[in-house]
């Protein structure tokens, strides 16, 4: 019996059974890894060099009045 490699659950298609899981969890899937390569390139605050030495001035940084 052919079942899905995420949920476990039985696969009615000929095409999930050649992709090994279902539509669903197929979508899910791909979603978890393009989540995980987005998050992988994200850098924040402190992995940019700063300039001044280090020292961030806050005076500087504009803010976002909406």
């Amino acid at each position: 019996m052919d079942v899905c490699a995420r949920c476990n659950r039985k696969l009615r298609s000929q095409k999930s059974i050649g992709e090994g899981m279902g539509p669903v969890c197929k979508r899910k899937a791909k979603k978890e890894a393009d989540d995980e390569e987005f998050r992988k390139i994200q850098i924040t605050i402190f992995d940019v060099e700063l300039t001044d030495g280090g020292v961030l001035d806050a005076g500087s940084m504009r803010t976002c009045t909406g």
